[in-house]
């Protein structure tokens, strides 16, 4: 008798994060993008001096509490962003730690909120490193993985990895297919004389998620990925755009506009919104307005940024759970949560 073939236990998938984050056309859910902090306000900016840290590296003391705050006040997604490299006269630090092992602690302190990268820079990462680390945080997570993913956009990063800045959206799409052909052998039953990523993933597959182009067409975007984060505009401004995007994946292939939003909100809910880059400055009631705008663009979500706000962050994550958030519900909880397990 010849022997059994091995296999290995095969996983129920559980519905993908990113219908609880875009449930469906025509809906809107509300996350926040990390860090949780308001350091490029006048206030921060003095805080900063003091504590003696440079300009664009935020204050990260209270970034657990935060995030945690978040999680339970009902915001839809945590955000957080891949700098490999900081040179202070390109930009900011981002959240300063490193994505993958910081995702890793989000999904021991929180429960229910989504956990999402905008985004992580393809072509400077193994693609199956990256299969690997997002896979283990899906399984952590109980399924709340959201990857983003770009080419980059600090050109001097690539020479000091060794890399071609030229190629790096063929990068992109290679990265792509090493990672949908990852998470898919490591779900398959049968084990004899492969080779894969482990753990599988909860999730039948990671949803991707571009942010910007990637260096793709707007055909490739569609067929290749799951959803797509475009720069931040006013809803009739984002209305031409989400038009086009929602033509080119076509009525069979719906595929979710996501965006990041500055906000400063005011003591003063009705105070009317003054545009700020890329964002506004406005009250709670205006708020409401101005994603209800959005929600009409047939934007399916909007990652607030605080760190212009001249208030608390936990002020006006408070004050946006209990007033904003009620017209903007988040679908449902982490199904079958299992922290902790590989």
């Amino acid at each position: 008798m010849s022997p059994a073939v091995p296999t290995v236990p095969a996983l129920p998938a559980v519905p993908s994060a990113l219908d609880r984050l875009a449930p469906a056309p025509g809906g809107l859910t509300v996350g926040v993008e990390l860090p949780l902090d308001n350091d490029w306000s006048p206030q921060g900016g003095h805080r900063a001096e003091s504590d003696g840290r440079p300009s664009g590296v935020p204050d990260m003391r209270r970034h657990g509490e935060l995030a945690v705050l978040a999680d339970r006040l009902g915001f839809a997604a945590l955000w957080l962003r891949d700098v490999p490299l900081w040179e202070p006269g390109f930009g900011d630090a981002g959240q300063v730690f490193d994505p993958f092992p910081y995702l890793g602690y989000l999904s021991g302190v929180t429960r229910d909120i989504l956990l999402g990268t905008a985004a992580i820079a393809l072509p400077l990462r193994h693609p199956l490193h990256v299969a690997k680390m997002a896979a283990t945080v899906d399984r952590l997570s109980g399924g709340r993985l959201l990857l983003g993913i770009a080419s980059g956009d600090r050109p001097f990063e690539y020479p000091l990895f060794g890399l071609e800045h030229a190629r790096r959206g063929e990068a992109v799409r290679e990265a792509v297919e090493v990672l949908r052909d990852a998470w898919e052998s490591a779900r398959s039953k049968d084990v004899e004389g492969s080779v894969r990523v482990l753990p599988a993933t909860v999730q039948r597959a990671v949803p991707l998620i571009m942010a910007g182009r990637g260096r793709q067409s707007p055909e490739w975007l569609a067929a290749h990925t799951d959803g797509h984060f475009t720069y931040h505009r006013p809803g009739p401004e984002m209305r031409p755009v989400a038009q086009s995007w929602h033509d080119t994946c076509g009525p069979d292939r719906w595929r979710p506009l996501l965006t990041t939003m500055l906000v400063d909100l005011t003591d003063d809910p009705d105070t009317p919104a003054r545009p700020i880059r890329f964002g506004a400055r406005l009250g709670r009631n205006t708020l409401i307005d101005y994603l209800a705008d959005l929600e009409k663009a047939q934007v399916s979500h909007v990652a607030l940024n605080f760190r212009l706000s001249r208030r608390p962050v936990d002020d006006a994550l408070a004050e946006i759970a209990e007033y904003v958030l009620p017209g903007f519900p988040a679908a449902g909880t982490a199904p079958g949560r299992t922290a902790g397990t590989s």
